[in-house]
């Protein structure tokens, strides 16, 4: 069992910058893939980025390639999102997720264990 927390969200201005963390605890966090994903209201829950369990593997959305950077600390137990040039499109609730399992991951169902999710807004 593995639960996740988020942090960081926040208000920006558009252009600016956040860093969101993803921490994990119970038994081996550390062998576990794991995704932010991100929903706007109304809209379907999207992959924003997924990092192997060791940190050697990243995978991100086409669209958000250069602008967002996903990291791992695994003697932390976290995670972390560096959003940077927000836009207000990126406006959305942030969440991140945990698979035993390698490979890129891009949906929803391919997760085991969600984050309650942090939320992000980028006026403009």
């Amino acid at each position: 069992q593995v639960q996740l927390a988020e942090s960081g969200g926040g208000l920006v201005q558009a252009g600016g910058s956040l860093r969101l963390s993803c921490e994990g605890s119970g038994r081996n966090f550390g062998s576990y893939g794991v995704a932010w994903f991100r929903q706007a209201p109304g809209k379907d829950r999207d992959i924003v980025a997924h990092i192997s369990w060791n940190g050697a593997n990243t995978y991100y959305a086409d669209a958000l390639k250069g602008r967002f950077t996903i990291s791992r600390d695994n003697g932390k137990n976290q995670v972390y999102l560096q959003m940077s040039s927000l836009k207000p499109e990126d406006t959305a609730v942030y969440l991140c997720a945990a698979r035993y399992g390698t490979g890129w991951a891009p949906q929803p169902y391919e997760y085991d264990y969600w984050g309650q999710g942090t939320q992000v807004t980028v006026s403009s």
